[in-house]
């Protein structure tokens, strides 16, 4: 048995470290976006299904883009895709705050941005991880980094608020998008592609088509595909529309940054604790659990009086419940088929959940203009959480028999 220490004195720090700031620039001005919506409505005149559709847009190109940017950075490495996604990110920023028309919105705010999360969020960043670290370590990697992003979200949604009241919105972005050109300066740690780092030569060759074909013919893959298009479908819709959700029931908009503030916070414990559970028991039957968790927080909210309390404890379960289905999602891939094309089955997963966030995003602006309320939204919400602890429940955490027949214990 390896002890701890040693097992801990042997992580790569340095990749960790730079891998884990990338994923925190990238997540906070995302994750802040919500702040930035009716100061942008009340200046331009524009409605919030405008809005909507350009968050809506970023979603579902982060979430198209990040099969092609992981298999990229597979293949040549993942210090070049990151180098992009800081390029893009603060192009789309700028764009976004000049846009004197909703086209630019979408095109800065919706497509550029959505183009540079997927090439620095989490399938391009814990792929690297995975290859540098023992399988032992693997969950725990996986939570840092996916706290990071939780950080992120910590830091930003405050910062963010700050920035608009004291600069407004239009220059509170382009300040956000020159910090996102610190992002190119942190990849050079993570330079390697998928035939580097320490678990390399354990890795079975194949091709991306290959991989592909396996991957979509596994049950289990499948079943973890459509269950993860539900955590996208719920997270985004919070993070775009939760503001203003609650300035429509009158809760001071103060409280919509202690609670953003909150989500983050305690998505750190979340996260680091579900790459703590996951390395130890049952990934499939963790995730479920956190889907029930997630269907009874927001069902509780609704049906118990809505009051500045009940927002701060909402935010601190959902908090917990966030990003927490990151760490266990990334593992069960990397359990099923190994770390070869991690970057790009990783990527195909987060497809799933971001044309769940697009839809979840999409539909809060459109149903809300109809029907004045997001109460259909959080429902649809509910139901689909029980839906996702239903599927992940039969999953199998283990090899594919290739790679048990390669590696035979």
């Amino acid at each position: 048995m390896t002890k701890p220490s040693a097992l801990a004195s042997q992580m790569p720090w340095l990749i960790i470290a730079s891998g884990s700031l990338i994923v925190m620039l990238v997540f906070g001005p995302r994750s802040a976006m919500g702040f930035f919506q009716l100061p942008m409505l009340s200046e331009t005149g524009w409605d919030r299904s405008t809005f909507g559709l350009a968050m809506a847009l970023q979603n579902l190109f982060w979430g198209l883009s990040q099969p092609f940017f992981g298999a990229i950075a597979d293949r040549f490495g993942t210090a070049r895709v990151l180098v992009a996604s800081g390029v893009l990110y603060a192009a789309g920023l700028l764009l976004m705050a000049h846009g004197t028309a909703p086209v630019w919105l979408h095109v800065g705010g919706g497509m550029l941005v959505g183009l540079a999360v997927g090439a620095g969020s989490f399938s391009v960043i814990l792929s690297a991880f995975a290859r540098n670290v023992t399988p032992q370590q693997r969950s725990m990697a996986f939570g840092i980094g996916t706290a990071a992003g939780s950080a992120g979200m910590f830091l930003f949604a405050p910062l963010s608020q700050t920035l608009i009241n004291l600069y407004g919105w239009s220059d509170s972005l382009v300040i956000m998008g020159g910090l996102m050109l610190i992002i190119p300066l942190l990849a050079f740690p993570l330079k390697g592609n998928a035939n580097s780092g320490t678990q390399s030569a354990s890795s079975v060759q194949q091709s991306v088509g290959q991989a592909l074909r396996e991957a979509f013919a596994h049950q289990s893959y499948l079943l973890l595909v459509s269950g993860f298009f539900v955590c996208g479908f719920q997270v985004a819709f919070i993070t775009a529309h939760f503001p203003a959700y609650l300035g429509d029931i009158g809760i001071d908009a103060k409280y919509a940054v202690i609670a953003m503030a909150l989500i983050g916070f305690f998505n750190i414990i979340g996260s680091l604790g579900a790459g703590w559970i996951g390395q130890r028991y049952s990934k499939p039957y963790f995730l479920a659990y956190i889907y029930i968790g997630r269907s009874i927080a927001v069902t509780a909210f609704l049906l118990l009086p809505q009051t500045p309390l009940s927002v701060i404890v909402f935010a601190t379960v959902m908090g917990l419940l966030w990003l927490s289905t990151v760490p266990p999602t990334n593992g069960l891939v990397a359990i099923m088929f190994g770390t070869r094309h991690l970057g790009l089955l990783g990527g195909m997963v987060f497809l799933s959940h971001q044309i769940g966030s697009f839809l979840g995003v999409w539909m809060g602006g459109y149903l809300y203009d109809h029907f004045g309320s997001y109460d259909p939204v959080w429902w649809l919400g509910v139901g689909l959480g029980i839906f996702a602890a239903i599927v992940h429940w039969p999953i199998r955490e283990r090899p594919v028999e290739r790679l048990l027949t390669a590696n035979p214990a």
